[in-house]
């Protein structure tokens, strides 16, 4: 099934990374519940199975990000066995994964903000460009891709009519 389901990703497109983390994770659930559980056969594992190994993970001193990401793997290999009809019941669904604890991003304090513009003057038009951009940037919480994308003509123009 393991196989089957790998096929199905690469049919997909996957990219080469994906397929590569999906075979290592989809192989190691495989054999931690042949090994440790005893199990042979899909249709055998149980969501007890599918909990203790989301134990092991976390006993073997994988964080909770990293548990969590690696047990969707598993839970998306069982959700297309149960679609394929390789078994009745999705044992993945009733698994309860760790709590991921949420990461606060510092931001910059307003002389970061500062110095980060003033590095740039108004002597050519790039820098002029530059610091426009990040003025904007820092004003209004944009995204470097957000300024490129959506706002880049409009500096042009300000720009040409500045100079």
């Amino acid at each position: 099934m393991i196989n089957e389901y790998l096929y199905h990703c690469q049919a997909k497109g996957y990219t080469q990374k994906t397929m590569i983390n999906k075979r290592f994770e989809l192989q190691q659930a495989k054999c931690y519940l042949q090994d440790k559980r005893g199990i042979l056969s899909l249709d055998n594992v149980t969501v007890h199975d599918l909990r203790a190994y989301v134990r092991f993970k976390v006993q073997i001193g994988l964080k909770p990000q990293s548990t969590v990401t690696l047990f969707k793997v598993i839970r998306a290999f069982f959700s297309w066995c149960e679609k394929e009809e390789y078994i009745r019941v999705n044992p993945s669904i009733k698994v309860e994964l760790p709590k991921v604890p949420k990461r606060i991003v510092e931001g910059l304090t307003t002389d970061e903000v500062y110095r980060i513009i003033n590095a740039f003057s108004y002597k050519t038009y790039l820098e002029a460009r530059n610091r426009a951009m990040l003025s904007i940037m820092t004003d209004l919480g944009l995204r470097a891709m957000e300024i490129v994308k959506s706002l880049y003509p409009l500096f042009t123009l300000i720009l040409w009519i500045h100079f």
